[in-house]
């Protein structure tokens, strides 16, 4: 064997490191040589002393009421005590080794600390063997000298010397050991605990630490198997993951919340909108992606597969593999073959996952880690979802009774959960809404509800929490349905619920003091159409509404909401038809109810003048032959848009169309008709103002012989007769059949036309009656070759 001290000690002042002296409370850096001490690895000591004992703590300086984890002995003469550093070699290497029997590591240096108390000279060595350590106490002085090792306020061991003669004593032990919850084990240590908690702790025999039972997000079945227990948390714009972490959704866009490997055709997304303000996001809708079908849960408890709306009860309903049920807190599907379940109550989703160990989570739920961005899903969003708005705050909303009211997850009963669901995400969730966002439409127990919700993973039922909040289990607006422009609110004075607009779309009406879209304008009709939701926020009733004609009211769109008001040629609905030069104008007026034109009126009281404006035709040309039997030509312009057709007979009943094989002789009578489809007749009729023939198509062409003048027949031309014209859509006349002499057989005939509304104006042309004179000596009278007609007129 090794001799003791005198040995020990040459060797380690030989190949000692600089020495520090401590005399008053002083932290010696050891960083060079750190023991790990009962499994915990430390840098420096902690050096003072009290009136008995020298105190060497690795956490801190030694306090009596919180004592840390400290080396304690008798305090040296003159409060004096010196540290070195020393490296290590093989000899001290299997003299500590024998020592022990424990230590398996090998040596890597050591911290030697030397003093005086009273006759002895006192060395205290701590070995940094890695994962192990050990403490070699060397006295040689008569009388009891003892360091004792705690942990905490626990005593662990001791090194003693109690010499009776002048004699070199020893003493080593083994601080090696490893630390779990606050517990120290000994090297070779093996605890499995209760099956009830699924979880064993190994300390090996070099110290090093081994547990085995449920992971973060798993919790123990009680019989010894850890299954995950996952919960997602979304309400508001805030995301709560299953690690307790916390993202904010600041845009209006769709999001990627929960996936698993396990399940790769299986999606959860969240559709986040705005409601009463443009700067505060909402989840709005929860979408299951399952097997390439899309199962929408919406606000107000409504169900839809694709675009289907399902009908749900308590019952459960198997869908493509997932179970829907619904009741009065919301809706809940489950997909079984992994244990998902997704509940959703309008305002807030919870995705749990209960599965076998290893199952991860993807999606905002599961890596907080991630950008949002990273995760967002333009094909469920809409183009414009990533622009953030801003608004000025609302001065009427007091955050500190919010954060009061947020604090009360703090408080009983749902201080009892709060070892199990962390309160501190739901707090920050509400407070940062609740400053920001009026506590309405359910909003002010939404979080609270949430939080409960989530406790109720871990049987948690926190009695009588509804009560004492004065909140509801049930979800709010169950079975309303909104548009997608709408959301489901709390009237502010009655607490009913109705639809609101969302505050971006709402904005462009407002912006311009409007209660709805422009006036849409057809050839024979006009409508209106209203944004429900819009005139509900001024406490219109648009149900109540009409035109000038009280049996005409507003058609409601039951999926949209909105309120279409609308005339045609069939229901004039008391329209005011004018002109104004070479315009038409159609007026018609939505008003309510009883509407009063008084000074004073204690009722609400709507007037809202649409029309639509339509300017004069311009000419058009088309060619007719005669023996083509009709020509027919669509026309459009601006609203307008309609059929006209000319037609040649060769009696006056117009039943004997004129035909591709008819003979038609000079002198002999022709009646033609101007006929038009597509005009609004009890609005408006065609007036023929002018006729005129020519050898060639264009109307500008001579010699010219005219027909019709100022809408009468020209007197020139015994032979013309206007039967109808300007007292419907239709004109009629007549003339013989001629030609120019020394010129082209064909014959063009052109007619100017014009549309004349009926209300205030007198649309049948007045005409004179003078003598009739003899035809141009420009025309003759013989037999007539097939004949050309162009026809050119305005409307």
């Amino acid at each position: 064997m090794l001799c003791p001290l005198l040995f020990l000690s040459a060797f380690i002042v030989l190949a000692g490191a600089q020495q520090q002296t401590v005399t008053q409370p002083s932290v010696v850096d050891i960083s060079s040589c750190p023991i790990t001490y009962y499994g915990q690895k430390y840098g420096k000591l902690y050096v003072n002393f009290t009136r008995r004992d020298i105190m060497m703590c690795f956490d801190k300086f030694y306090d009596p009421r919180n004592e840390g984890d400290c080396i304690m002995g008798s305090s040296p003469d003159k409060r004096r005590a010196y540290f070195n550093i020393v490296q290590a070699n093989s000899v001290l290497e299997r003299w500590v080794k024998i020592k022990t029997q424990t230590i398996q590591n090998s040596l890597r240096c050591s911290v030697q600390i030397t003093m005086q108390i009273g006759s002895s000279s006192i060395s205290l060595h701590l070995f940094n063997f890695g994962t192990e350590a050990a403490m070699f106490l060397e006295a040689d002085g008569i009388g009891l000298v003892a360091f004792y090792t705690r942990v905490s306020d626990v005593l662990i061991n001791k090194v003693e010397v109690n010499n009776i003669v002048y004699k070199s004593q020893n003493d080593t032990i083994d601080i090696s050991g490893c630390r779990h919850s606050d517990t120290v084990y000994k090297p070779g240590t093996v605890v499995n605990s209760d099956p009830q908690i699924c979880s064993s702790v190994t300390c090996s025999e070099t110290a090093t630490l081994q547990t085995s039972g449920c992971g973060p997000l798993e919790h123990c079945q009680g019989n010894g198997i850890c299954v995950l227990a996952s919960t997602c948390t979304v309400t508001g714009p805030t995301v709560i993951d299953v690690q307790g972490h916390m993202n904010s959704i600041q845009d209006h866009c769709a999001y990627s919340l929960f996936s698993t490997p396990s399940l790769p055709d299986f999606l959860v997304l969240g559709n986040f909108r705005d409601r009463r303000r443009k700067d505060v996001s909402f989840l709005d809708s929860v979408t299951l992606r399952v097997d390439g079908h899309d199962i929408h849960l919406e606000q107000g408890g409504r169900v839809q597969l694709d675009d289907s709306t399902l009908t749900l009860s308590s019952s459960s309903q198997l869908v493509h593999g997932v179970q829907l049920s619904k009741d009065q807190t919301g809706v809940t599907a489950e997909l079984t073959n992994l244990k998902i379940s997704v509940f959703f109550d309008g305002d807030a989703a919870q995705i749990v996952l209960k599965g076998p160990a290893g199952s991860s989570v993807e999606g905002l739920c599961g890596n907080s880690s991630s950008s949002p961005s990273d995760l967002r899903l333009p094909e469920y969003s809409s183009t414009s979802c990533e622009m953030q708005y801003s608004e000025t705050a609302d001065s009427t909303i007091d955050c500190n009774s919010v954060t009061e009211r947020c604090n009360l997850l703090k408080e009983a009963p749902f201080s009892s959960c709060n070892t199990d669901i962390d309160p501190e995400p739901y707090i920050t969730a509400c407070t940062d809404t609740l400053c920001k966002y009026p506590a309405v439409d359910g909003l002010n127990c939404q979080f609270l509800k949430a939080y409960a919700r989530a406790c109720s993973q871990y049987n948690h039922t926190l009695d009588d929490w509804t009560s004492k909040t004065g909140c509801s289990s049930e979800a709010f607006c169950q079975d309303r349905t909104c548009s997608d422009h709408e959301f489901c609110g709390e009237k502010m004075v009655s607490g009913d619920t109705r639809c609101f607009c969302r505050a971006i779309f709402a904005s462009k009406y407002q912006a311009n003091n409007s209660l709805g879209d422009a006036t849409v304008c057809k050839e024979n009709s006009a409508s209106l159409t209203l944004v429900g939701c819009l005139p509900e926020d001024k406490d219109i009733n648009y149900s109540a509404l009409q035109l000038n004609d009280p049996t005409c009211r507003g058609r409601v769109d039951k999926l949209t909401h909105m309120v279409t008001f609308s005339f045609n040629s069939s229901k004039r609905c008391g329209t005011v038809v004018t002109t104004n030069n070479s315009y038409i104008i159609y007026k018609n007026t939505i008003r309510s109810q009883n509407y009063s034109s008084d000074v004073i009126t204690r009722k609400d009281q709507v007037q809202i003048d649409f029309s639509c404006v339509y300017s004069q035709p311009n000419i058009n040309t088309a060619t007719f032959r005669i023996r083509d039997w009709s020509v027919a030509q669509c026309i459009t312009s601006g609203a307008w848009n309609y059929t006209l057709t000319i037609k040649a007979y060769t009696d006056a009943g117009r039943t004997q169309l004129v035909e591709w094989n008819s003979e038609l002789q000079l002198n002999e009578k022709i009646w033609m008709v101007l006929k038009t489809d597509g005009l609004d007749g009890s609005m408006v009729s065609v007036v023929t103002d002018s006729c005129w023939a020519t050898d060639k198509a264009s109307p500008t062409s001579s010699p010219r012989h005219d027909l019709i003048i100022n809408g009468c027949a020209n007197p020139a031309d015994p032979t013309v007769q206007v039967e109808e014209n300007g007292l419907a859509t239709s004109t009629y006349f007549s003339f013989n059949m001629f030609r120019f002499t020394g010129g082209s057989s064909d014959i063009f005939l052109h007619c100017q036309l014009h549309l004349c509304p009926k209300q205030g104006n007198n649309c049948i042309p007045t005409c004179n009656t003078p003598a009739r004179v003899r035809r141009s000596a420009s025309l003759a009278y013989e037999p007539e070759a097939p004949a050309f007609i162009s026809v050119s007129w305005t409307y």
